[in-house]
């Protein structure tokens, strides 16, 4: 891929991460990864931003390809986490005239990633509002501050429109060449893939989120170039609407999740008849997840995607099985909200998972607790059906 037009005088140099299998070492993303970076040819040539080391080599072509033996004068740093800054350093040495352009926190910071290399005269720290021209482009800098690290900035093209995001509107998956959606209906894998990336990877940080799209209302965008994922080049309305929700931890449907971690089968068939029990009650949509065997990523979102979700567990180590432990530490750590929430418990001799799960849950900000916890002993048992339709009601209420 030598370079996709994005305008006639901004390229796409990014590059496609297929072998990868777990991104932030965490995330498992099947599909691959893409590592955007764009290249503005002016008066001056500005890059913006580079790539990860893994797949430098193919940077380097891209670049070399399209600069045709001119030199950049400047690269513009929005986020310095090594899969956006991975090739700086050398960028900096094959180019003794290249400006660094970053915030001043991460001007201050480029000394922890590339402690050999010699920055003295070579950065330009900005602030909000900042401006710098490449003769016919005029960039203007948007501190975007724990979206989602804190020196993250975007940058504004006055002249073409253009938002450079930063890692807002980011997706997982490679391109394979598509670079660009021209619409919301042309990227069908978008809304998925953008909101499991958004709560896993920002998702603790929806005031600051909410911050720059307020900075986003004031600029005349027609384009939206992230660092991961499809350049926006259409329905930016619908775009920038989803991450209104996402960001104001407001629910995208109804229905109920059911999150389930299960040892020997009993709490999974018992999460598997309140699916039931619901959907006969008429429930907008009903979603049940085993925990064990999921994509943890793609359960946290789906958890912020439904309005409310029952989290099903065995006990365990006088706790809870440990799935659900994880679960529920992930939906802490990224600020879920704003939801109702229903338990149940399995437990041979001693139930604890109830106990544990409604005193994580507690510690969420604006949780309602549906009544009753349900008590399940090894097995369901017709017994236990008055609590389950009890617990049904009180999810749909």
């Amino acid at each position: 891929m030598k370079g996709t037009n994005i305008t006639e005088t901004i390229h796409y140099i990014g590059v496609d991460d297929t072998n990868i299998d777990l991104f932030e070492s965490q995330y498992p993303v099947p599909d691959g990864i893409s590592y955007n970076s764009y290249l503005i040819m002016d008066e001056k040539i500005a890059i913006m931003d580079t790539v990860d080391r893994r797949e430098s080599a193919a940077w380097w072509s891209n670049i070399e390809h399209l600069l045709d033996g001119r030199t950049p004068d400047y690269l513009i740093v929005q986020h310095m986490e090594p899969d956006h800054t991975g090739t700086i350093a050398e960028a900096v040495e094959r180019y003794p005239g290249l400006q660094v352009v970053a915030s001043a926190r991460a001007v201050q910071m480029l000394p922890q990633f590339f402690g050999t290399t010699d920055f003295a005269q070579r950065t330009i720290a900005v602030k909000e509002g900042d401006t710098l021209s490449l003769g016919h482009h005029t960039l203007q800098f948007v501190m975007a501050p724990m979206v989602h690290w804190p020196e993250v900035m975007v940058t504004y093209d006055q002249a073409a429109r253009v938002i450079f995001s930063a890692d807002a509107f980011g997706t997982f998956g490679a391109l394979r060449g598509a670079i660009i959606a021209d619409s919301a209906t042309s990227s069908p894998a978008w809304p998925d893939e953008a909101r499991r990336y958004y709560y896993n990877i920002c998702g603790k940080y929806g005031a600051p989120v909410q911050t720059l799209l307020k900075k986003f209302s004031a600029l005349d965008i027609a384009t939206i170039c992230p660092l991961h994922g499809p350049v926006l080049t259409a329905d930016l309305d619908h775009y920038i609407s989803m991450y209104d929700r996402w960001s104001r931890y407001e629910a995208e449907t109804d229905g109920v999740l059911i999150a389930y971690a299960t040892i020997h089968g009993g709490t999974g068939r018992a999460a598997h008849h309140m699916a039931d029990l619901l959907r006969a009650r008429g429930a907008s949509e009903v979603t049940v997840i085993e925990l064990s065997r999921s994509d943890m990523s793609a359960a946290v979102a789906e958890a912020f995607r439904h309005k409310r979700l029952i989290v099903a567990a065995s006990s365990y180590d006088a706790s809870v099985f440990p799935p659900m432990y994880d679960f529920l530490h992930h939906l802490q750590l990224k600020g879920y909200q704003h939801r109702r929430v229903g338990i149940i418990e399995n437990g041979s001799w001693a139930p604890t998972a109830g106990r544990v799960m409604k005193e994580m849950l507690t510690q969420m900000k604006e949780l309602e607790l549906a009544e009753p916890i349900v008590t399940i002993r090894s097995t369901m048992k017709p017994t236990d059906q008055p609590a389950m339709e009890a617990l049904a009601e009180a999810m749909l209420a």
